[in-house]
């Protein structure tokens, strides 16, 4: 039991971190254009 004690606060804090690094990650801008990069190889110019 003391184990879940201690994990349990570990766990939802990293959960909190990423979610806040996910964020943070969209709101700069990174998942705005997924598909053009990869295509772009594929055209000659």
């Amino acid at each position: 039991m003391d184990a879940v004690f201690f994990l349990l606060p570990i766990a939802v804090l990293l959960g909190v971190v990423f979610a806040i690094l996910f964020v943070v990650a969209v709101k700069r801008g990174q998942f705005d254009d997924l598909d053009d990069p990869p295509e772009r190889i594929l055209k000659d110019d």
